[in-house]
């Protein structure tokens, strides 16, 4: 395995130094570490929201339900479309708020909005919270991913402590825009590793993809039809997960502030029409699921069925190539994440609630050190509450869900107050954290996180008729 290690090394430790040269000769201010001076074009913008969104779940989770679960996997490229087409209508309109305003993060949206600090604090902690799940599904996916290339030459904790200092070098460092060039090697690598394996090994296998699915329906022939493989995920289950998470795609407080780094309303639409083509490499890590299972049965841990499958049909140096375009994977939407994550705790939350006359300079010291210290709450979780990836990213989708009606209404419903919106997301999360310590998700057949957004989508409304609306210096 000494060609894999070398490989995984140089491309990673190769990436980091990409990362961290990206913010040299750039005055690094809140501006610039948090949105790139909102002059990312059509390129940069397509790779780095696809850095944050196509990640570790992509290469294990994917695959890892296709094997274990069937079906109900096929939600993952449903809710994806479905976001997409909001993106066109809301994230322009996001754009030019942030441009308007000067606004560098989610919470700053629903300050300016609503003319509330409060409700800001509020939103800050709920997407900080749903972070953590988000960054421990990377650093999991990440270990499992070195220990495998590796030959288990790397432990999987070992692996993880690496990766978390390297990223918090470069996000340190250099801000988003470490992220978003570190994005463009992790890009290419995935769409290659994932069209190599994706095809080729069902035709390894079977001789086509035809053939595999062929071979599947023949022995497992209501594994592809709802509930597949699970007792409970049927179509109401699937129908509800994937408008919940297509509200939420964009909703996440990385991706939602990655919107204000690009330079014209125009990129993100035009953004929007080309994100789609990622759903072509989703399909094909379906693909190795299904011959995993198939070929490779029993394994102890669905979401090692890629990397497993990888081993038994490639050679040792391809693993290499794998384990290097799977580390930057997980590498790459850790950084945006943290890079938020303490954005909104420096700013939302400590010179909102502690030091409102801060200045931008103790702000950013602030959110740097925080980089340290989210990713250790984040390896700590990792090391001690460990759970299936797809449910770490469903926990997380529950919570940020939650901001959709806040920010749709925001947009486009001057009656929407800060009152109801605050009413809503408190109705939302309370609903998803009860059924769920409850035992009762699915509900009724439902998406716990659905059921909260719907309730919380309802009390908004209600309340804000019933309220003064206030623009906060909207307009």
């Amino acid at each position: 395995m000494n060609a894999a290690l070398i490989i995984i090394a140089a491309v990673v430790l190769g990436s980091v130094a990409l990362g961290i040269r990206a913010g040299r000769r750039v005055p690094m201010n809140l501006e610039n570490w948090t949105v790139g001076g909102r002059r990312f074009g059509v390129v940069i913008m397509w790779l780095l929201m696809a850095g944050e969104i196509y990640t570790t779940f992509t290469f294990l989770g994917a695959s890892g339900w296709a094997y274990t679960k069937g079906a109900p996997a096929f939600y993952i490229i449903i809710y994806g479309t479905l976001a997409y087409t909001l993106s066109f209508f809301i994230l322009p309109a996001v754009w030019r708020a942030g441009k308007r305003h000067g606004l560098h993060t989610q919470p700053d949206f629903f300050i300016k909005r609503y003319g509330s600090r409060a409700l800001g604090v509020l939103v800050a902690l709920i997407g900080v919270l749903s972070i953590v799940p988000y960054l421990q599904l990377q650093l999991t996916g990440l270990g499992f991913i070195v220990e495998v290339a590796s030959n288990r030459a790397v432990s999987s904790a070992a692996a993880i402590v690496i990766a978390f200092v390297l990223t918090c070098l470069f996000v340190f460092t250099s801000g988003i825009r470490g992220a978003a060039w570190v994005a463009v090697v992790k890009d290419i690598l995935m769409i290659a590793a994932v069209a190599v394996v994706g095809i080729g090994v069902p035709v390894m296998c079977f001789g086509s993809v035809g053939n595999m699915f062929k071979t599947l329906m023949e022995r497992m022939p209501g594994y592809l039809a709802f509930p597949g493989g699970t007792p409970n995920l049927g179509v109401t289950w699937v129908m509800s997960t994937c408008l919940l998470t297509g509200l939420g795609f964009y909703m996440w407080p990385h991706v939602f502030g990655s919107a204000f780094s690009a330079r014209s309303a125009e990129t993100i639409k035009r953004n929007a029409v080309i994100m789609p083509f990622y759903q072509i490499p989703i399909l094909l890590v379906f693909f190795v699921g299904f011959t995993a299972l198939l070929v490779a049965p029993g394994l102890k841990n669905g979401d090692t069925a890629f990397l497993s499958l990888v081993q038994k049909t490639y050679p040792p140096w391809f693993m290499g190539f794998v384990g290097a375009a799977g580390a930057l994977t997980a590498m790459v939407p850790a950084s945006v994440l943290v890079l938020f994550a303490s954005t909104l705790i420096a700013k939302n939350i400590y010179r909102t609630v502690f030091a409102p006359g801060a200045g931008e300079d103790r702000v950013i010291r602030l959110a740097r050190i925080m980089v340290f210290v989210i990713m250790i709450l984040a390896l700590t979780s990792t090391f001690f509450f460990r759970k299936e990836l797809v449910y770490l990213l469903i926990f997380g989708y529950d919570g940020v869900s939650q901001f959709f009606p806040g920010v749709v209404l925001g947009l486009f419903w001057r009656r929407a107050t800060k009152q109801g919106v605050a009413a809503g997301l408190l109705t939302g999360v309370g609903v998803v954290i009860g059924l769920i310590v409850a035992g009762r998700d699915p509900f009724l057949g439902l998406n716990a996180g659905f059921v909260g957004l719907a309730a919380n989508a309802a009390v908004t409304v209600l309340v804000s008729l019933s309220t003064k609306s206030a623009s906060g210096g909207w307009e």
